[in-house]
């Protein structure tokens, strides 16, 4: 760990934080019943990881340095996506009595980010010709 890797981190945290106010706020008008910007953050952030984990590899389609592949997987992924927020959220539908809103935020929110992490793997492995691994060091699948 250097500390370029560590500004470079930092920099992906905070424009993915920034992406993430930004998709709330325009999402505000459709999260009336469901916490719909959340859900939406979660599963294009997914997709993010897993279209750009698998096509970034050193064997990939577009292998990239191992500082890139962390600015985007751990910095902008992990700023930007939410599951802090949809805990919350999720607490505060099933402490207002809303179980089966809680129930499908929960089982959306899982589902979709599962489908979402597959397709973009699976849209980046034909890509590379077959590639079965989006990380490739241990550090990014804390991401």
């Amino acid at each position: 760990m250097s500390f370029t890797t560590c500004l470079l981190v930092m920099l992906g945290g905070a424009i993915g934080t920034l992406a993430r106010y930004v998709v709330s706020v325009v999402a505000l008008p459709i999260s009336r019943d469901l916490p719909w910007g959340t859900i939406m953050i979660n599963v294009s952030g997914s997709f993010v990881i897993g279209l750009f984990g698998t096509l970034t590899l050193v064997h990939g389609r577009f292998p990239m340095p191992e500082n890139a592949r962390l600015f985007v997987m751990i910095g902008l992924c992990g700023g930007y996506t939410t599951f802090s927020s949809f805990s919350l959220q999720t607490l505060d539908l099933l402490r207002s009595g809303a179980m089966i809103r809680a129930g499908l935020n929960i089982g959306l929110s899982v589902l979709l980010c599962v489908i979402a992490v597959a397709a973009g793997h699976m849209i980046a492995s034909h890509l590379n010709g077959g590639a079965v691994q989006i990380a490739q060091a241990a550090v990014e699948e804390e991401a």
